[in-house]
């Protein structure tokens, strides 16, 4: 037993030591970890929830479609320079989006949920002799199609004319080549609308653009009157993809990061507060085995902030709060072992024995009361999963889930095997060290 304990603490100070290098320095670690990730709430940022119109979808397609959409919109978020954006599935037919520390344009907003199918149409003069804009449709192996831009290559890109013109350059697939060349072909000396959705794409004038087509395209075109903003950003949308189906902003919140910056400063000295409140009262209750404790709480806490790092964790002011919450949670299984420990040496037992029967008898308490702990953490990451705004939620819930989980680790076998240490020194033989309701007598 003493070999094995003696193997146990050394792995206990190894994994110590690991944690801290994994910490510090907080904003980047030794072992080469990053900072810790912050929710939009402490640092700011944007977050949306998009609902998607699954109503064209064929059964059992839904999963795969809604996959496609998440990938087209991380390709879209890539060039908006956001780092560590959050984009996951929140039910059946909603995406949640969170790019935190980032400020975007109302039009950015929009466009990311845009399905960045442009159309071509051409004019016509309707019954009433009034002109209208319809979709540019040909011929391709007997079915009339629309033409737009779902035939392009994922290669457009902008440059400008020898007048410093901005110029969108796109090029057809083989498909699009041919119906293009039909479709032009029969609209020489005509203009060519271009849509995106049902609105006309706008050039620095702010009039439609429109051009007069003045020789057949096949593989190849270029779209004039764009600002360099605007063929950019468009650019950069085309070949991202296009979202199979029409998605819709269902909830956005913005954040300032100042007062994000205002609940990390309080949420900090909260959890130094919390701690050193708990080690005083463990200390001046328990004597010799809450010190103990007391130094366990301070392993527990390393370990939670290097996994909280390594996983990672983004934390939000609900996770943290779930995080403090469980500092509380993390010696009452201590309080548990401690009391029957007390027990143990009113009745006579050796400072050893009374040690491993207040964890023997303690633990089944402990393993239950944890039990449902964790129970009631699924289910509220269920719960926020399944809701709008519920990232709170799962970061609490997930937080609390790992404190809890390293707490039951720290008290069985990090404070255990402390104790262990320190039966076999004098400090040990004074029952006053153990109770301050044991007098001064030795056991």
């Amino acid at each position: 037993m003493p070999r094995r304990n003696t193997l146990v603490s050394i792995a206990i100070l190894i994994i110590f030591i690991l944690c801290l290098l994994v910490i510090l320095p907080i904003n980047q670690g030794l072992l080469g970890q990053k900072d810790f990730i912050l929710g939009l709430d402490l640092q700011g940022g944007l977050h949306l929830v998009y609902k998607a119109d699954l109503s064209g979808v064929e059964p059992g397609d839904e999963a795969e479609v809604m996959d496609g959409v998440i990938a087209v919109i991380s390709n879209r978020i890539n060039p908006l320079g956001v780092t560590e954006p959050n984009i996951e599935k929140q039910g059946e037919d909603r995406i949640v989006v969170e790019l935190p520390g980032l400020d975007i344009t109302d039009a950015q907003k929009e466009r990311l949920g845009r399905t960045a199918l442009l159309e071509f149409r051409e004019l016509v003069i309707d019954e009433n002799g009034e002109e209208q804009w319809i979709p540019a449709t040909g011929t391709i192996d007997g079915q009339e199609k629309v033409l737009n831009s779902s035939y392009f290559k994922e290669n457009t890109y902008v440059t400008t004319d020898p007048f410093a013109g901005v110029l969108l350059i796109f090029e057809f697939d083989e498909e699009g080549a041919r119906l293009s060349e039909e479709i032009t072909g029969r609209l020489i000396g005509q203009s060519l609308g271009i849509f995106e959705g049902d609105e006309p794409l706008l050039g620095e004038d702010g009039q439609p653009i429109a051009p007069i087509i003045q020789s057949v395209i096949s593989d190849k075109g270029q779209i004039e009157g764009l600002s360099l903003n605007e063929a950019s950003e468009l650019s950069k949308q085309l070949n991202a993809g296009r979202l199979p189906v029409p998605l819709e902003v269902i909830y956005e919140q913005t954040v300032s990061p100042i007062l994000g910056a205002d609940f990390v400063d309080l949420s900090v000295k909260a959890g130094l507060i919390g701690i050193a409140l708990v080690m005083l009262f463990m200390i001046a209750f328990y004597r010799l085995p809450g010190l103990i404790a007391s130094l366990a709480l301070v392993f527990y806490g390393s370990l939670v902030l290097a996994l909280f790092k390594m996983i990672p964790v983004t934390l939000t002011l609900a996770g943290i709060g779930g995080f403090i919450l469980s500092i509380g949670m993390a010696v009452d299984a201590n309080v548990l072992i401690f009391e029957r420990m007390k027990e143990e040496f009113n009745a006579g037992r050796t400072p050893r024995a009374a040690i491993e029967a207040g964890f023997n008898r303690a633990w089944t308490a402990i393993r239950d009361s944890n039990i449902t702990t964790f129970i009631v953490c699924g289910i509220l990451y269920w719960v926020g999963s399944s809701i709008v705004a519920g990232a709170p939620v799962m970061g609490f819930a997930l937080t609390l889930f790992i404190g809890v989980a390293v707490s039951m680790f720290t008290a069985i076998v990090v404070t255990r095997t402390l104790l262990r240490l320190f039966v076999g020194s004098r400090l040990a033989q004074k029952k006053a060290y153990f109770s301050t309701e044991s007098g001064e007598g030795n056991v």
